[in-house]
């Protein structure tokens, strides 16, 4: 039996979750899941910007405090740039080996994805094919004390450590899909032990302390979902059927680079899970692409006192009239009004492609402080930002034309 936990949902999960899993109980194996779609725009636009970056930058010092305490840490922190996320870890901790998983990025090669994405090609800030879990198991088998890549996907970062331990064959369907439910449960975190949970939150203790997920998996695949003695949150099935639903379409067909997983046939009893039946991989691996896509802003102001909502349904008015002659037309405007009528904000956004546009929007809304309705305020940090937007692009290519490659740094 090994035992498994997940200590990251997302880039800017609790930072104090990786340590407690480390030092709170025993653990063989700790699971680090930073990557959403849109962060690896974010990533990339931050190696654009200084070819150095690209990776969850708190990533390596965090590895630096708990790395060599008997522990492997499987992360997807490298993002667009794990050759650099694993130099600064080895700066950070020479003692430390850490293999490196790379070949998931497809930004040279965006012909490989046809006409999918014609029409937004010379907008992609990203393109990372989804790789699964026998690199991850190629690299544990290094002896590394960290494993690092770019787009694992979330659910292969768990079934990794389990091909690795129980040298499980690339055509092992059960027990593959049985680890990918279990890596779908604990990827992320706290959702399986209590966290954004409907059916427990009202009785739910130790909210502070809140115990991240473990899989204790045995040689066949079956599983039972635990978390370290002592700590807050809950272990129940209604949690664990919750997790099991999120980001699920067809729940007999569950695509993943290693295996398609049949969730129909899941028996869950007291937090065990047996029974899992898997089918082949998809010929194809999905894609993250994502593209710029337009600029927006938002802007608020608050009336206090008697009849706030009538004036703020004039200052609305005045934004759009003020729009409308200075000639703008965005792609789309709205209008959300927050409070009542003692206290109304008024919240007004527009977004589109031409930023000069955008950016003179930012400033309708302060003038309002003297030309407005009596009484305005909450307009402290100035005019609102302009920001851009990503959007989001699945593909798919041949997973004959990825392929990934270990370099470890000893």
């Amino acid at each position: 039996m090994i035992r498994i936990g997940n200590a990251q949902g997302f880039w800017g999960d609790w930072l104090e979750a990786p340590v407690r899993m480390v030092e709170d109980g025993p653990l063989d194996y700790l699971t680090l899941d930073y990557l959403a779609e849109v962060t690896m725009s974010i990533l990339q636009k931050q190696r654009k910007e200084n070819p150095s970056l690209g990776y969850a930058r708190d990533f390596p010092p965090l590895a630096a405090k708990i790395g060599g305490r008997g522990v492997k840490i499987v992360a997807n922190a490298g993002g667009v740039n794990p050759i650099a996320c694993a130099r600064e870890v080895k700066r950070l901790a020479p003692r430390l080996k850490v293999a490196v998983i790379v070949g998931d990025d497809i930004m040279g090669r965006l012909d490989l994805l046809g006409d999918r994405i014609a029409s937004i090609r010379d907008r992609v800030l990203s393109a990372n094919a989804y790789i699964g879990a026998f690199p991850v198991a190629e690299a544990l088998a290094t002896g590394a004390d960290i494993v690092i890549g770019g787009r694992i996907a979330d659910a292969s970062l768990a079934l990794g450590p389990m091909v690795h331990a129980f040298g499980w064959r690339d055509d092992d369907w059960d027990k593959l899909a049985s680890g990918i439910v279990g890596g779908h449960i604990i990827e992320c975190g706290t959702q399986a032990t209590g966290g954004n949970c409907s059916a427990a939150w009202e009785t739910l203790e130790g909210w502070s302390t809140m115990g991240y997920p473990i899989l204790e998996v045995e040689a066949d695949g079956s599983f039972r979902v635990t978390k370290h003695a002592g700590s807050g949150g809950t272990i129940c099935d209604a949690c664990i059927k919750e997790q099991l639903v999120y980001e699920i379409q067809d729940p007999s067909a569950y695509f993943t680079p290693d295996v398609v997983a049949d969730f129909t046939t899941i028996h869950l009893q007291d937090a065990h899970v047996t029974g899992v039946k898997g089918k082949p991989r998809p010929e194809k691996l999905k894609v993250s692409v994502s593209y710029h896509a337009g600029w927006r802003s938002i802007g608020t102001i608050t009336f206090p006192g008697p009849q706030a909502r009538r004036r703020a349904d004039i200052a609305e008015r005045t934004v759009r009239e003020r729009l409308d002659m200075a000639k703008l037309a965005f792609d789309a405007t709205l209008a959300e009004y927050l409070g009542d009528d003692n206290l109304m904000q008024l919240r007004f956004g527009v977004r589109g492609t031409d930023r000069a546009g955008i950016e003179r929007f930012t400033r309708e809304m302060i003038p309002l402080v003297l030309s407005g309705p009596p009484g305005a305020t909450g307009y402290g940090e100035g005019r609102p930002a302009v920001r851009e937007i990503v959007a989001y692009a699945p593909a798919y290519l041949p997973r004959e034309a990825v392929t990934t490659r270990i370099e470890v740094l000893e």
